[in-house]
């Protein structure tokens, strides 16, 4: 698609948006792992979210859609180990 052929946002389809979303949030997701130096503490100051509030978030969506997880599932898949351990290794 050329330059002058860029589809508008808004004129995305349902699935093709949901895919779009999906493959951002997996790429902030695995920038936030790579990311180990940063601070929940310091994205919270600046973002006004954390890792933690993702891995609610994640949940939630889950829940509402009749998917039970477990908390420390969810936050270990998006810590990319287990929660306890990047605390102990990475939290200052």
């Amino acid at each position: 698609m050329s330059e002058d052929e860029k589809a508008p946002l808004s004129q995305l389809d349902t699935a093709t948006r949901t895919e779009l979303e999906a493959a951002a949030f997996r790429h902030l997701v695995g920038h936030l792992q790579e990311r180990t130096d940063v601070q929940n503490i310091d994205i919270m100051d600046l973002a006004g979210f954390c890792r933690n509030c993702l891995s609610k978030w994640y949940r939630a969506a889950a829940e509402e859609r009749g998917i039970e997880l477990e908390l420390d599932e969810v936050r270990e898949w998006l810590y990319g180990m287990p929660y306890a351990t990047w605390k102990s290794d990475f939290q200052k």
